[in-house]
């Protein structure tokens, strides 16, 4: 027996339809060296349909890629909605990579067209000639004549294009098409590659949609909400958050390229922000900064923080000194990114070491994603809170291969087969799921420490140096040694002006961390080197160590 029920495709121009006059009064707050620029939604909407006639001026007739180079501001959320609205696939371009890697993913691609924000016109005018499908060039806001003739000098760039000009004398409404299939591509991001290159993920309209709805309803987010994006839209679709506020009519606000911590908090107290999401350095700025400085914070009930685990520490710091609750979520770029979120269960009470347990997990899959831990032998672990395993994913938002154009190497071919496993991917994360779906990471595969034939988990190490009240930053890795194969290398940030030595550090670790885990070699640095999406990059630190580069100090 079939149902009933219509079913129309899930499509992102449902979204921008529904977000842009069922909560049309709603607005993106774009931050500016002279303060907050403010849209509504109605406008965005507007907007959105000028850019996709403009588009189709410049022959974007199909699924062409579109790409952007752009911060998180309003002009960036408009090609988020009107380029998968209408039928062509965005390209959000990490603006961090370095070149080498930005144009190998530019060219893997393929936009012919890219919207470019005023203030990255300069450096992507050094690779535009790199790109031999890019067309035209979108640029947003005024640029120099100099930069203007750089980006347009390559022969197959056939215009720069003002943005403001270009979208001036578009009509304001859009016959958006609704015979798009919801399984097609309506947006891509690329993923590192560990020895090959960079792999791309094709995201669905359906997959987009049901991963917002999923994020937006788990998180509880409202049309009440004000929430500060931090987590760059070139990474990772945003964990969501732009089709979120399509769906829930939240504001979003923000911070185009301000992202240090005293504009993040100016931002929090003027427009009176409720939530927001970003890496954990983010925060950890943003808390150090409040701690020193002070600011109006009441209003925020919300942090969520992914990309990588959040220490303990800066969970119960948020918490008990500014009443934030910072939610951890866990995910890939190839999950679109979300697959868990840590809400502890009903029952529990607020503040006990329970609580705490839970708040500090990676948190409860969320419904349409299932998880299950292989062991070392391909065999299945169980989910019983203490067996360890990889971890990996199935569900409707969540790849099923890498995006491939012909072009890739036999690495390229051989690091992507090797991610998927029998319909479910392999996400490369060793840790333990409880019965009632909470997930525990413990480490990277990549990042496991192997010495004398047991693991170390870097994260539990990093989390507990972390905890020391003169630590900014700390980053474990493991590197050779002759005797057990492998032993833990800190290296640490420490707050200015602090006392505390290395043999403080170690001393501090004992009874916190079985003794034979605590590190003897430590390197006191200025920064802990990050990754372009705010991670710390643990392959540098490898290297730096390998060359030489660091003061490692030994304290047996």
């Amino acid at each position: 027996m079939k149902s009933t029920m219509q079913s129309p495709p899930l499509l992102i121009s449902s979204l921008l339809r529904h977000g842009t006059t069922i909560h049309g009064d709603s607005e993106v707050v774009t931050w500016t060296a002279e303060g907050p620029r403010r849209l509504s939604y109605r406008e965005v909407g507007q907007h959105a349909a000028q850019l996709a006639h403009a588009l189709r001026s410049l022959g974007i007739t199909g699924d062409q890629r579109v790409g952007t180079f752009m911060w998180n501001n309003a002009e960036h959320l408009t090609a988020y909605l009107a380029v998968p609205s209408m039928g062509a696939v965005l390209h959000a371009l990490n603006i961090r990579l370095y070149p080498e890697q930005l144009v190998y993913v530019a060219r893997h691609g393929g936009s012919e067209v890219v919207i470019v924000d005023n203030t990255l016109a300069a450096p992507f005018a050094r690779l535009v000639e790199h790109l031999p499908a890019v067309r035209h060039v979108i640029v947003s806001g005024p640029v120099d004549d100099a930069t203007r003739e750089a980006l347009a000098s390559p022969p197959h760039v056939e215009a720069v294009h003002d943005y403001a000009t270009l979208l001036a004398d578009q009509p304001a409404t859009f016959d958006w098409p609704e015979h798009l299939d919801e399984n097609d591509a309506s947006s891509m991001c690329y993923t590192s590659g560990t020895t090959g290159n960079p792999k791309g993920v094709a995201y669905s309209h359906r997959g987009n949609v049901l991963h917002s709805m999923g994020v937006a309803g788990t998180l509880g987010i409202s049309s009440k909400d004000r929430l500060l994006i931090v987590v760059p839209l070139f990474h990772a679709n945003a964990w969501g958050f732009p089709y979120c506020s399509m769906i829930t009519g939240a504001t979003l606000v923000m911070p185009d390229r301000f992202l240090q911590a005293e504009p993040l908090a100016a931002m929090i107290e003027a427009e009176r922000v409720t939530g927001g999401a970003g890496v954990p350095t983010i925060w950890n700025d943003l808390l150090h900064h409040l701690d020193e400085h002070g600011a109006d914070v009441s209003s925020c009930r919300m942090l969520m923080v992914g990309g990588s685990a959040a220490p303990p520490a800066l969970i119960r710091a948020f918490a008990d000194r500014y009443n934030i609750d910072i939610v951890h979520g866990w995910g890939m770029t190839e999950m679109s990114p979300v697959g868990s979120l840590a809400l502890p269960p009903q029952g529990v009470e607020p503040g006990s070491e329970e609580y705490w347990r839970y708040k500090s997990s990676q948190g409860r899959l969320l419904y349409g994603v299932e998880g299950r831990l292989v062991g070392p032998d391909g065999s299945i672990v169980p989910s019983d809170g203490e067996s360890v395993g990889e971890l990996e994913v199935r569900g409707p938002w969540i790849t099923d291969c890498y995006y491939a154009n012909g072009t890739e190497t036999a690495t390229d071919l051989a690091e992507a087969t090797a991610k998927f496993d029998d319909g479910w991917l392999r996400t490369g994360d060793v840790g333990r799921l409880s019965p009632n779906g909470y997930l525990t990471l413990t480490d990277r595969a990549k990042d496991v420490i192997k010495s004398g034939g047991e693991w170390i988990s870097s994260v539990d190490l990093e989390n507990a140096v972390m905890a020391h009240p003169d630590v900014l930053e700390a980053s474990v890795v493991g590197v050779p040694d002759e005797r057990w194969g492998e032993r833990p290398l800190a290296s640490v940030v420490l707050k200015p002006g602090t006392s505390t030595t290395v043999a403080d550090l170690r001393a501090f670790l004992e009874g916190k961390v079985a003794h034979w885990q605590v590190p003897e070699r430590w390197a006191v640095v200025e920064e802990v080197p990050k990754t372009s999406v705010g991670k710390f990059d643990k392959k540098q630190l490898r290297k730096r160590f390998a060359e030489g580069d660091l003061e490692v100090v030994t304290v047996d």
